[in-house]
């Protein structure tokens, strides 16, 4: 796969945000699939009952169907049935969460003019017993790009750590709709030709 410029600067401001948030921060760089879920299944593995919560972010390329290793496509079912609550059962009740910096898909994302704001409520979603605290955050929706600057990192990722590093009396739903809105308001990734 082709380098991923800018990966760095999310590496290093994730570590930053998380480790003053009060997490034990471990980087890994550059794993095989089977790399990545042996490194998975060792933290599983490990004694939470002192931790709060845990938080897995992963910097890579990927498409429709998941993320990419060094060598080989992973699904999220690959990344996350380690800690499924009859699997881990020290973080059972406890906050599972997945940030994860990838493509999903092939499309640009065109945008479109806003000319108004509206406010939606949404049915909630209904718990399942052994994913009941998992929580997925995905840079972009499905089959599109997820950007990312070759100098300054990617435009999620530096988002959510500027926000969760000025805002930690948040909630993670005000966190991430502050992320959502910042993405989408702040960057734009397309320009069309006339802005008439």
């Amino acid at each position: 796969m082709r380098p991923r410029p800018g990966t760095d600067e999310d590496a290093d401001a994730a570590k930053k945000t998380f480790g003053n948030l009060g997490y034990k921060v471990t980087v890994h760089k550059d794993l095989t699939k089977k790399q990545i879920e042996t490194e998975l299944e060792k933290v599983s593995n490990q004694d939470h009952s002192k931790n709060a919560s845990f938080v897995c972010m992963i910097l890579s390329h990927g498409n429709e169907d998941g993320i990419f290793g060094t060598d080989k496509l992973i699904t999220l079912e690959d990344i996350t049935k380690y800690f499924k609550g009859d699997k881990c059962k020290t973080l059972v009740g406890k906050p599972k969460l997945f940030f994860i910096q990838a493509c999903r898909g092939k499309k640009l994302d065109e945008g479109v003019i806003l000319k108004g704001v509206g406010e939606a409520n949404g049915p909630l979603q209904q718990k399942i017993p052994v994913e009941a605290d998992f929580f997925y955050a995905y840079a972009t929706a499905p089959g599109y790009y997820a950007w990312r600057d070759e100098t300054d990192g990617s435009w999620f990722i530096q988002s959510l750590c500027g926000i969760l590093s000025k805002h930690k009396d948040l909630e993670l739903l005000q966190i991430m709709t502050r992320v959502n809105r910042k993405v989408a308001f702040e960057f734009e990734s397309y320009e069309p030709k006339d802005r008439s």
